[in-house]
């Protein structure tokens, strides 16, 4: 993978930046030591790692406007960070660049029960918005599998789902307003707690972008009562493709299960051993949960089990505590880690029509071959988001290059079938070389316009999402 070259001249007064930073925010809160720096050097996909110029933490949105008037005064490039979880690279520096991290702005602002909606700072983490509000009656729907760590920043770059999005919507359906600075430090508010509709949705635009227009400093966010009741059902099937045609039946029938989660053995054998979740021995395994008043549940989950019994099921079992239930979701949200136990992995994101499930697992499986590399599978299947992990050893000299070459030739395959290449991880610098695989050169422009409109000089999260060949040059010298 390419990345530009640093801006020598930046390099050259790395001190004085230093220094100007210094001057702005607490002590502690810029670090340039490279022992301390080597923190910060990658996210989650940890495939590739830079060392950047140095780390900003500024703990209120005047404290980051101050740093991006000295950044873009001086020309040099910021890369957002929230809690560093991307599996896309979304937050990768590069030499000459301050990481601007969200972690110190993590304080709830306001709940409001009666207009059902939260305003928290960006880098609150996901699963702690629920906490503030779970004691009141309520919840944040967006769960991705990294809830425990990943920030609301995060969360509003790369557009995040979970589990529980099939029924509840990703991040954009559950995002009323945002408090962000731009890049000259310019503070604007996007959308607010209440309907707003006048003008361009420029809230839709904000999220998704992957830190492309602006730094996200607060968020306003849609909380929403917790259901009556819900309780997931595992299926499990003998055969990959049994279980994708299955959830496309679901799918078809009409019903809205709240999620509807795969996993093949390899997952099973690795999440079972991680947290004994009470996983059957089987090839695939389906976990749909419903959600209601239990005459509503078990309405449900009789459908869904008529369902599954044409599709030949070895095992049909429903929760029967909330402990089992919470033992059930707590294997599935541990899934990426007890992968990585075992094997360096890439986690693919591309998506697909549900009813190209089964063709599209057992072309992987082709792949799989062809390649020489295990893939392992583990995916919200309800919505066709899925989650391939490429198993490779990073050790092993040309391994992560094949690893990338299987992974593109699966994300083509998703767009193919008319699917896209990211459902929810973004493109990073993971997928950035492949964007000319789903959109054509206008698609592309159109995009790159709107980034000079919001980043005239190129600053912000440089060398992600666009094509490195479409935006040289850009960059103000």
């Amino acid at each position: 993978m390419e990345m530009p070259s640093p801006d020598q001249e930046v390099l050259r007064r790395r001190n004085q930046i230093v220094a100007q930073l210094q001057a702005v925010l607490p002590g502690e809160c810029v670090i340039h030591d490279e022992t301390e720096t080597r923190a910060y050097d990658c996210d989650a996909f940890t495939a590739y790692s830079c060392l950047p110029l140095a780390v900003a933490l500024p703990g209120t949105t005047e404290e980051v406007s101050k740093v991006l008037k000295i950044c873009s005064r001086e020309n040099v490039p910021v890369v957002p960070r929230g809690s560093g979880t991307s599996l896309a690279g979304g937050a990768l520096p590069t030499a000459d660049s301050v990481v601007l991290g969200v972690s110190r702005m993590n304080r709830v602002l306001e709940i409001n029960c009666e207009n059902r909606f939260v305003r928290v700072q960006a880098g609150r983490t996901n699963l702690s918005v629920t906490g503030a509000v779970q004691e009141l009656g309520f919840f944040y729907a967006p769960d991705p599998s990294s809830q425990l760590a990943c920030a609301i920043a995060g969360n509003i770059a790369m557009n995040s789902g979970g589990a529980h999005c099939l029924k509840y919507g990703v991040t954009t359906n559950n995002l009323l307003g945002v408090k962000m600075v731009m890049m000259d430090g310019e503070v604007i508010e996007l959308g607010g707690p209440y309907l707003d509709s006048g003008g361009l949705d420029l809230l839709g635009l904000v999220c998704g972008s992957e830190g492309q227009l602006g730094i996200v400093t607060e968020a306003t966010l849609r909380i929403l009562p917790k259901p009556e009741g819900a309780r997931p059902v595992m299926l499990g099937f003998n055969a990959s493709s049994a279980a994708g045609a299955c959830v496309a039946e679901i799918i078809k029938s009409g019903m809205l299960p709240v999620a509807i989660e795969f996993m093949d053995r390899p997952c099973i054998r690795a999440c079972e051993e991680f947290v004994g979740a009470g996983y059957p021995d089987v090839e695939a395994l389906l976990i749909v949960e419903v959600e209601g008043s239990e005459e509503e549940i078990d309405r449900q989950l009789s459908l869904i089990g008529e369902i599954a019994a044409g599709h030949g099921p070895e095992v049909v079992r429903e929760s029967r505590s909330q402990a089992e239930s919470e033992l059930i979701w707590a294997g599935r949200k541990a899934a990426f880690g007890a992968m990585g136990k075992i094997n360096d992995y890439i986690c693919l994101d591309g998506t697909i029509p549900v009813s190209e499930l089964p063709l599209v697992l057992d072309r992987m499986g082709e792949l799989s071959q062809k390649f020489g590399l295990q893939v392992a599978n583990v995916f919200h299947a309800g919505d066709g988001n899925l989650h391939p992990l490429i198993l490779f050893d990073a050790n092993k000299p040309g391994d992560l290059e094949k690893c990338e070459e299987f992974g593109a030739e699966i994300l083509r395959l998703c767009v193919k079938v008319g699917g896209c290449l990211t459902g929810e991880h973004g493109v990073g610098v993971e997928k950035r070389d492949l964007m000319h695989a789903q959109f054509d050169p206008a698609d592309l422009d159109a995009q790159i316009r709107v980034k000079d409109v919001f980043d005239p000089d190129w600053n912000l999260n440089p060398a992600k999402v666009f094509p490195l060949e479409l935006t040289e040059g850009r960059r103000a010298a």
